[in-house]
């Protein structure tokens, strides 16, 4: 079953189960075993609820025996029934949980009402058996959070899968599940995918309901990493309301995506972005995604976005910090207890009092340069139907590569005991230059709210992954997913397998 189980993506293996050929018990039974086998070396998964699961898989298989019979049971029709499905543990609670979001103040934490999102996956029959890694808060773009140690790329054990949904992206990677659940405030989505060889699909801002109340700017959507265009489509549906049609139906993103992809115009962008430069691999992969967009019939033209990013920079990190302040010095109102300082990492704790101190009387400008961005984005994508540019300004980095130095947690314990405001700025910035330098790619479309995904065309000389990213207008998904299924058919990459996806247990 190892060998059929990695050979389908989520709605195959719903098929499966549909037609009767493996039972959700056995899925349930693959799955556990697969992360069994490979959560050892990548340390994607970080809580297990395998009995629930199994017991859950049993029941909805008695339901479907039932259903056969004659006695009518909704379960037996859902979109995904059966099939083993991953939770991120940030920001989207599961009722009797635990969500720790990769910090020890939040460890014992167990919300009591599930998520939109998660309600919505169970909904679509959807088998929750095991959480995935998140860095902590989902501050950092890669995920090696204190409480559970680093997260590792199933292409490269000594790299990272991203962040900060780098254990959904490991763990679909090394074929634990076809696709996980993945959120997205900054790159979140993005990011992982374009580490870990997969497909990483952002939606419009408000596509996707959500458990807490939007923060500053609201940059934050939730959504999955995914092996196959189709799977990330059909869940967009289930996800995004339209769940009671029939699946692949007209005006369903699944039944897009399956139209043909006309000729687009796309805006192609060589910048940077906030990052100082583009690596020669990910230049490389800009380039092969551009000729290969090119052959496909699409017209490409150079563009440059004419922003200002040192702004943009600035707003970003703005409204971050206050996500910080929120999740870290209002720690209360979630946890019922008060926020100490040995209970998170140094630099999650700095960020938090740089909201307090700078982005609170910042916060006024960084909404308006939001507004600016979204408007030129906004005119730009009226003109061009998608825009190119890059994911990532390199390779997946090294574990400990980004990690803050001694000197650097020194002056991040400073700046809490005595927050200067000068010397927070002076901090904030040359830690911004250090993390944009790698993942300065992805925020503007956080910013202005549009959809952007990542596709995986592009492998370097080490065998790495390096995605490229398309963004469209507001509301612009169907576009984006018909181009993705149109590159997925002309570049496949659903059986590119990273030799630990091959291990059994």
């Amino acid at each position: 079953m190892h060998s059929d189980y990695l050979a389908h993506d989520a709605i195959g293996l719903a098929e499966l189960v549909r037609t009767r050929q493996v039972s959700a018990r056995e899925l349930i039974d693959v799955a556990i075993s697969r992360t069994e086998a490979v959560n050892p070396a990548i340390n994607a998964v970080v809580l297990k609820d395998y009995d629930a699961a199994r017991k859950r898989a049993s029941r909805d298989d008695a339901n479907r025996v039932s259903t056969v019979n004659g006695t009518d049971n909704s379960t037996a029709y859902a979109a995904l029934a059966g099939v083993p499905f991953l939770i991120k543990d940030l920001g989207a609670p599961v009722a009797g949980l635990r969500m720790s979001m990769g910090s020890r103040h939040y460890r014992h934490f167990i919300p009591t009402q599930d998520a939109p999102v998660v309600a919505l996956a169970k909904a679509a029959g959807l088998n929750i058996f095991a959480k995935t890694s998140t860095s902590e808060l989902g501050q950092m773009p890669y995920t090696e959070p204190e409480l559970f140690g680093a997260c590792r790329n199933p292409w490269n054990l000594d790299h990272t899968p991203g962040g900060s949904s780098g254990g959904a992206a490991a763990a679909v990677s090394a074929g634990i599940v076809p696709l996980a659940h993945a959120s997205d405030g900054g790159g979140s989505i993005r990011i992982p995918a374009s580490c870990c060889g997969l497909f990483g699909l952002k939606p419009s801002r408000g596509r996707v309901p959500r458990a807490a109340p939007p923060g500053a700017g609201e940059l934050g959507i939730d959504h999955a990493v995914s092996r196959s265009v189709r799977d990330s489509a059909l869940l967009l549906d289930l996800l995004a309301g339209n769940a009671e049609r029939p699946a692949g139906a007209p005006g369903t993103f699944l039944g897009a995506m399956r139209e043909p992809c006309k000729p687009l115009t796309i805006a192609y962008v060589t910048e940077p972005m906030l990052a100082p430069s583009l690596s020669a691999d990910a230049r490389a992969a800009l380039d092969d995604a551009a000729q290969l967009a090119s052959s496909l019939g699409h017209r490409l033209e150079p563009v440059s976005l004419g922003v200002d990013f040192a702004a943009v920079r600035h707003a970003f990190l703005t409204l971050w910090s206050l996500t910080a302040e929120d999740m870290v010095l209002n720690a209360e109102r979630i946890s019922g207890h008060k926020p100490m300082r040995s209970e998170f990492e140094i630099s999650t704790w700095a960020m938090a009092h740089v909201g307090r101190k700078v982005g609170e009387q910042g916060l006024p400008a960084a909404l308006d340069e939001q507004r600016r961005i979204t408007a030129r984005l906004t005119d730009l994508l009226n003109r061009y139907d998608v825009l190119l540019c890059a994911t990532l300004a390199a390779a997946p980095i090294k574990i400990g590569e980004m990690r803050p130095s001694s000197v650097e947690r020194i002056q991040m314990r400073a700046i809490t005991t005595v927050p200067l405001e000068r010397l927070m700025k002076k901090l904030l910035l040359e830690a911004s230059n250090k993390a944009f330098a790698w993942a300065g790619c992805t925020e503007v479309f956080n910013l202005s709210g549009q959809p952007a995904m990542s596709v995986p065309l592009y492998w370097n000389a080490r065998g790495l992954p390096i995605g490229v990213q398309f963004a469209a207008r507001i509301g612009g998904e169907t576009t984006l997913l018909r181009l993705a299924a149109q590159l997925e058919a002309a570049r496949p990459w659903f059986d590119k397998r990273p030799p630990l996806m091959n291990a059994r247990r």
